[in-house]
C-alpha cells in the first residue's frame, strides 16, 4: 500500500541538535514542509556518509521551506555521543529524532521487526502533514541528498500550480506539463 498522501500520527520523541536536547511533536512539524530521514543506527558506515551530505544541502533545503529530521532508533543521547565522536556528524545542525520505540518508524512502515533499526526511508511532507514522496532503500544503499532537494522542488510546484505536473529530470524553471486529451500519445 503506498504511503503517499498519509497524515502524520501525534508523536512525542526527545532530539538532539547542536549541543542541546529537546523535544519535538507533530505540532512542531506542522506549518512548513518537513523532511523525515530515517537511517538504520549510529555509529555505523553508510549512516554518516547519508547524514553529512544532507547537512551539505541543509541550508538549500532550509531557504525552500522546509525543516530536516534524522531519525534512528538510537536515543538522542547516542546522537549527542555520535556528534561528539564523529567529525562527518559533529557538522550536522539539523535536528537528529531519537525513536527508541519505533513508533516514528513503525508509522513510515520502515522497520525491520528482526533487526530493530529502520531501513534508509526519505518522506517528504507538506505543511498539513500528508506525505508527498519518499524513497526506501535497503541498508546497504545510500541515498543522494541533491535528489532529495529536487523531489521536494517538485513537490512544492506541484502543491503550488494545481494541473501542472513535473516530468523526469525536471527542475526548477524547467517545462512542465498539463496532463489534457491533447497530450495523449504525443510525449
Amino acid at each position: 500500500m503506498s504511503l503517499i498522501n498519509k497524515k502524520l500520527i501525534d508523536f512525542k520523541v526527545d532530539a538532539y541538535q547542536t549541543g542541546e536536547f529537546k523535544t519535538v511533536t507533530k505540532n512542531d512539524v506542522l506549518g512548513k514542509w518537513s523532511i523525515f530521514c530515517f537511517y538504520p543506527a549510529d555509529f555505523t558506515f553508510v549512516c554518516p556518509t547519508e547524514l553529512e551530505d544532507l547537512q551539505d544541502h541543509y541550508e538549500e533545503l532550509k531557504s525552500l521551506g522546509a525543516e530536516v529530521y534524522s531519525v534512528s532508533r538510537d536515543s538522542h543521547f547516542v546522537h549527542k555521543a555520535w556528534a561528539d565522536a564523529s567529525p562527518a556528524i559533529g557538522k550536522i545542525k539539523y535536528t537528529m529524532l531519537g525513536d527508541p520505540t519505533g513508533l516514528l518508524a513503525r508509522f513510515f512502515e520502515v522497520l525491520v521487526e528482526e533487526s530493530g533499526q529502520a531501513l534508509r526511508g526519505s518522506f517528504i511532507l507538506n505543511p498539513e502533514g500528508e506525505i508527498k514522496a519518499y524513497e526506501v532503500n535497503d541498508m546497504g544503499i545510500g541515498r543522494d541528498a541533491a535528489d532529495l532537494v529536487r523531489k521536494l522542488q517538485a513537490a512544492q510546484f506541484v502543491a503550488k500550480n494545481g494541473g501542472e505536473v513535473c516530468p523526469a529530470k525536471w527542475k526548477p524553471g524547467a517545462s512542465t506539463l498539463k496532463p489534457s486529451i491533447d497530450l495523449v500519445g504525443k510525449i
